[in-house]
């Protein structure tokens, strides 16, 4: 009998290739942290670099390290508006 992999949908995938293609993380660790194969998400970065290169590229997820950019600028712009705010 002939069983087929999970399947894991498009969201999934782009998070984990992003923690590999963008926070710099070894494909090994991260599989061994989520329990996937290794070669599986040497194909989902893979193919991920290839729509990167096409320009197939989708923002609806941000790893945690953009995530604390993103926080770290919106504390700063904050601070600035406060500031001016005090001034007025």
């Amino acid at each position: 009998m002939f069983t087929l992999g999970k399947q894991y949908d498009k969201e999934y995938k782009e998070y984990v290739v992003k923690l590999i293609v963008e926070e710099g993380r070894k494909i090994t660790d991260v599989a061994y942290e989520l329990g996937l194969s290794a070669s599986t998400l040497g194909k989902w970065v893979k193919k991920h670099r290839k729509e990167k290169l096409q320009g197939d590229q989708s923002q609806e997820y941000i790893t945690p390290s953009e995530y604390e950019s993103i926080k770290k600028a919106h504390k700063k712009e904050l601070e600035k508006l406060q500031e001016e705010n005090e001034i007025l």
